[in-house]
């Protein structure tokens, strides 16, 4: 390894535990979102700023698996059962009328259906395992509110997917649809294979193995990520899509361990996800931002803030269809703005535009900035007004306290 491999290999990890406390040093006067300053100190330790840290394959390989993890903690927070229905419903009408609206605007900007389409797909995406954690850590995922913001995550999550899928994977509408369906009747049957079966010899090792070097559940996972990864790359899909997949079909098999036990398997999970690789994520995507072709371009620069507009008209205004009854503005306000947070899927989306030679670096550059911005405005603007609720853990306490 080299001498800027061994830097990036200290480095890296060290902006990773710095922002944990410079989160809870801010979080007294504002709450922005961890991720933000990941972000921030990945492109200050990067070759715009510091040039500590330059982007290698090796960095790239660690942060694109953290990607994939990051959408399987997607797909493994969702319980569609709580948001089945009208939320899930609405939140799906209003993704359309998104990608709709989102594709119609991007050939305005983008002066082609071509851009307009990879615009349109990244504006229309929301960044449910971004906003997922901050509705946790606010006590909010169980609220009505939670659970329409679920919905439309998901929906702003799993549509973008399937139109990567079917629109920018290089292949004719039918035979990418096919392929598409593969990949479902693939990942369905994982899904009915879990429900269905007990797998009573496979929860009693995840049991025996819980406190031991053996770590059967976080093997199974890794594996389950790899496999589902790999057959959507095989098929010639996103590979997020696989992510995503795998984590709904280990929601529904770790169902049925006892609650002690899930408890502890999802407790590590959280520990190897955003303990490890989902930070190196979100600071490589710092570190690979180019913030010297934004500044020096200004209509590259007067893309972010339009862009970001954009995020609130396309895929903000639409969100507000999943409204629980009754919400109050404060409900509506953080609903639109959670629904306008996006990240993730602007990068895949993006890269993909690039790497293809479809998309304007300067697009794409853009559109990740105003990302970012999303990412670090609308989550804290969200939770503006909203009474703190106490988590299960706060509850433990005070029930404790003499």
């Amino acid at each position: 390894m080299t001498d800027a491999g061994l830097l990036s290999l200290l480095i890296v990890p060290a902006v990773a535990v710095a922002a944990p406390p410079l989160a809870a040093l801010i979080g007294r006067y504002a709450k922005v979102p961890l991720v933000v300053f990941e972000i921030v100190l990945g492109i200050l330790v990067g070759p715009s700023v510091l040039g500590w840290v330059q982007p290698s394959d090796f960095l790239d390989t660690l942060a694109q698996f953290g990607l994939a993890v990051l959408f399987f903690m997607a797909g493994n927070e969702i319980d569609f059962a709580t948001i089945s229905g009208r939320p899930l419903r609405r939140a799906g009408l209003g993704w359309v009328v998104s990608l709709a609206g989102g594709i119609a605007l991007g050939v305005i900007i983008g002066g082609d259906l071509v851009s307009g389409v990879f615009i349109g797909v990244a504006l229309c995406s929301t960044a449910l395992g971004t906003i997922l954690p901050a509705l946790r850590d606010a006590g909010e995922l169980p609220t009505p509110f939670g659970r329409a913001v679920t919905a439309t995550g998901a929906a702003g999550e799993f549509g973008p997917l399937i139109a990567i899928s079917l629109f920018l994977s290089g292949r004719s509408p039918l035979p990418a649809t096919i392929v598409l369906l593969i990949f479902v009747g693939v990942s369905a049957t994982a899904i009915w294979y879990a429900s269905t079966h007990k797998n009573t010899r496979m929860h009693r090792l995840v049991r025996t193995t819980l406190h031991t070097s053996g770590q059967f559940a976080v093997r199974l996972v890794i594996l389950g990520i790899a496999a589902l990864v790999v057959l959507s790359v095989v098929l010639g899909l996103d590979m997020l899509l696989g992510a995503f997949a795998a984590g709904v079909v280990w929601r529904v098999f770790v169902a049925r361990a006892t609650p002690s036990d899930h408890h502890v398997v999802e407790t590590k999970l959280d520990a190897v996800a955003f303990g490890l690789l989902v930070p190196i994520f979100f600071v490589s995507s710092g570190v690979t931002f180019d913030l010297d072709a934004l500044l020096s371009q200004p209509e590259t620069l007067v893309l972010v803030p339009l862009f970001l507009i954009l995020l609130l008209v396309v895929r903000g205004l639409p969100s507000l269809l999943a409204s629980p009854p009754g919400a109050s503005r404060t409900d509506k306000r953080g609903l639109l703005l959670f629904g306008a947070t996006g990240l993730p899927i602007i990068i895949a989306v993006t890269t993909i535009g690039v790497e293809h030679k479809l998309l304007p670096a300067d697009t794409a550059t853009a559109l990740v900035g105003a990302g970012m911005l999303s990412v670090l405005l609308f989550p804290a603007l969200a939770l503006i007004g909203r009474a703190p609720r106490l988590l299960p853990a706060d509850v433990d306490v005070l029930d404790e306290a003499p």
